[in-house]
């Protein structure tokens, strides 16, 4: 069925269902495999190490915050944190309005070790993509733009 294509109210309410129940497991065992593929030359960050990485290029963050958007525990969150602190990957503040409370931001070294786990995964999928055909990627790249803006919707709380 094209994406022009009208569809009864029944069978939206079975793909919602469908998207919803597929979704989150296959984009969750398609970053475990590529993740794995990109790092099985050993060196280089874990996926979790990343994700937090990736939260703070976007600024600084309380490790409460880093917890909540990485999905982790906060005690996980904590010891990921200062395992990246050791190697110079990210720093610690004071809050300049309540010194109580720390800071997390992204170093330079941090910012590098970013773009080259980035720059990994991105290869380890592009070896992939490179044997589809032209229309399944034109699908996937539909899909991408759709996932972003669904991504975008949960981040905002999905408010309309």
């Amino acid at each position: 069925m094209s994406t022009g294509e009208l569809i009864t109210a029944t069978e939206r309410e079975q793909r919602i269902e469908r998207i919803a129940a597929d979704l989150l497991p296959s984009a969750s065992q398609l970053t475990r495999l590529v993740v794995r593929r990109a790092t099985a030359t050993g060196g280089g960050l874990a996926r979790t190490e990343g994700g937090i990485l990736r939260t703070l290029s976007e600024g600084e963050r309380r490790i409460t915050e880093i917890a909540e958007l990485e999905g982790l525990a906060q005690p996980t969150t904590t010891a990921l944190v200062k395992r990246l602190e050791e190697q110079g990957l990210v720093a610690r503040g004071r809050d300049a309005t309540d010194g109580r409370v720390a800071l997390i931001s992204l170093t330079a070294a941090g910012a590098a070790a970013l773009e080259a786990f980035r720059r990994r995964y991105r290869g380890a999928l592009a070896e992939r993509l490179h044997a589809m055909s032209d229309e399944e990627l034109a699908e996937l790249d539909g899909a991408s733009r759709t996932l972003g803006r669904l991504v975008r919707e949960l981040q905002r709380g999905g408010e309309r």
